[in-house]
């Protein structure tokens, strides 16, 4: 033990020289050839050279600290856990997390140039006899975890994309990364280019908060040089969904309410749950963000806090739904692919409105979860043609086809007081609806019709179909729009929310929710020349279209012009 503890010292201090000598504006060409000038003062201005790390093996605390102080880093701070180099060293070694204890030391050194910079010592600590030796003897030879740091000095958004830009420019390539809620620092790493002439392959950018938005494509970028692990992670989908849909279900997201740490053993308790099954379901979500771990417990995040009950904004039925039956059904897509047949049906023998409506439970659970998606709906109400509508002299009728517990309705007519509203449903859902607009104190200013889109009433001057056609083929589309037209007055206005699929093929929820329509309810989603081709058909034409939060739009559309002889 005792060369190997040697050898870490001779590595640690030989980090500390290099700390005294280097600074920001002489690195970073070392690290990125060819980056000079006006790029290289850019940088150089927006993060600086802050610490080296190395990774060493002690079999205890005391070797460490001893280390330390013959190097001259002695000090007082205690170790912290290192969430990021345990999650890579059991990811690389394939070791459980629970048996690598990784602790982060950082001590400070004044470099030739009088600034503060830091020594950074991760340690995995390896007992006498342990079979870490192995894993220990590799890391010293492969260098992994050596890296130089920066520290972003405005962690901007805008300021971080361009970062990660200029790094990608000359050569650098993701290397992981991680958010330790223990610090609250997100951190982003790259692998130098080849050509790289500081001795360090590996660079850090540590960025002081949150920013796991931004990490993930980062990660993906990682990871798409990796594909046995991206198919691995894609793999595992299936177990997010379950795991956030028990969360749910348990009501951990309530029991963690008020921003407070709660220990397993208490949070067991009050959930009625087996605190080590508890913990490990926790765990997972951490790493998901839906909670962040600590030495005293799990606290809630704002992703998690969208599963509470009962909250503006929750999430929690879109989450025992999509855990639930949708789950079920989804087992059946492949039926789908190869026949045709909605899997839903399949497996459960009706369609999933008829299924749905015999069963009050899940009835009330389909119509929660619709209005949990309301992200959707904040601009709505500002769409010009409710604003032109509510500024009529003799006000105006909103017409919601279809419009479930009268989530959307109730914001529109909240927004504008002087607009009257009618909700056509089916007739659990309208009472759902009357409910919830006479608790909104918005009762008064809606009439409430039980029926089905033949029913749609005359008279209105705005109609909405919000996440209807999306559930139907082009033939029963074609219907509904034929009944919207003919109770349409001439100076109507149509409002079609849906998720409109990208012409040019990039990343969308919508593409998702396509598949979800076919397996689930035999419906689907459309690009925005479809839609243009299905209101044509049915006498009516796409004025324009607005986007909406997740990945939706607002098609305005109008009853079409009469031919001219």
């Amino acid at each position: 033990m005792i060369t190997t503890l040697s050898g870490d010292t001779s590595r640690l201090l030989a980090t500390v020289d290099f700390v005294k000598e280097q600074d920001t504006a002489a690195l970073l060409p070392l690290l990125l050839p060819g980056l000079d000038g006006p790029e290289l003062r850019a940088l150089a201005e927006h993060c600086r050279f802050s610490h080296a790390a190395l990774l060493v093996f002690p079999s205890d605390e005391a070797e460490l600290e001893a280390m330390l102080a013959d190097c001259g880093l002695a000090g007082v701070a205690p170790r912290q856990p290192s969430v990021v180099v345990r999650e890579r060293l059991a990811l690389r070694h394939r070791r459980p997390t629970a048996e690598l204890d990784v602790g982060i030391v950082r001590r400070a050194v004044v470099g030739g140039d009088g600034a503060h910079r830091l020594v950074e010592v991760f340690a995995l600590t390896v007992p006498p006899g342990s079979d870490l030796d192995a894993v220990a003897a590799h890391e010293r030879e492969r260098q992994h975890e050596t890296h130089v740091g920066f520290d972003v000095v405005a962690p901007d958004p805008l300021v971080l994309r361009g970062l990660c830009a200029t790094f990608a420019r000359y050569g650098a390539t993701p290397d992981g990364g991680g958010y330790n809620p223990h610090e609250d620092g997100t951190v982003f790493y790259f692998d130098a280019p080849d050509e790289a002439k500081a001795g360090y392959r590996r660079v850090e950018l540590y960025v002081p908060g949150d920013h796991r938005d931004l990490l993930a494509a980062h990660l993906d970028e990682h990871r798409a040089r990796q594909p046995a692990e991206t198919l691995l992670r894609l793999l595992t989908g299936a177990w997010t969904t379950q795991a956030l849909s028990t969360f749910a279900q348990l009501g951990v997201a309530d029991a963690l309410d008020g921003g407070r740490v709660v220990g397993v053993e208490e949070l067991a308790r009050e959930v009625g749950a087996r605190p080590r099954n508890l913990a490990t379901l926790l765990r997972y979500l951490a790493m998901l963000g839906a909670v962040t771990e600590s030495r005293d417990g799990f606290r809630l995040t704002g992703t998690g806090a969208l599963l509470r009950d009962g909250v503006p904004g929750s999430m929690r039925a879109l989450a025992l739904m999509y855990g639930g039956p949708f789950y079920t059904s989804f087992a059946g897509l492949g039926h789908t692919v190869r026949t045709g047949q909605v899997a839903f049906e399949h497996l459960f023998g009706e369609n999933h409105f008829d299924h749905f409506a015999r069963d009050p439970r899940l009835a009330d659970l389909f119509d929660r979860s619709m209005a949990a998606g309301a992200a959707m709906f904040d601009p709505v109400p500002a769409h010009p043609a409710l604003t032109a509508a509510a500024g009529a002299p003799a006000g105006a009728t909103v017409v919601d086809v279809a419009g479930g517990n009268g989530e959307l309705l109730g914001r529109v007519l909240a927004a504008h007081p002087r607009l009257r509203g009618v909700l056509l449903e089916r007739p659990h859902a309208v009472e759902a609806a009357r409910a919830r607009l006479a608790e909104a104190g918005l009762g008064a200013r809606c009439a409430f019709l039980a029926g089905d889109f033949a029913d749609v009433p005359t008279g209105g001057d705005v109609y909405v179909l919000s996440r209807v056609l999306h559930d139907w083929d082009d033939e029963r589309c074609r219907g509904i729009l034929r009944h919207c037209a003919r109770a349409m007055p001439d100076h109507a206005d149509l409002l079609v929310v849906e998720r409109v699929l990208p012409a040019d093929g990039s990343v969308s929820l919508a593409t998702a929710w396509d598949l979800h329509m076919m397996c689930n309810v035999g419906g689907r989603e459309r690009r925005a020349e479809h839609y243009a081709r299905l209101f044509t058909d049915a006498g009516l034409t796409l004025v324009d279209r607005s986007p909406l939060p997740l990945d939706g739009h607002v098609l305005h559309v109008r009853k079409a012009a009469p031919a001219t002889a």
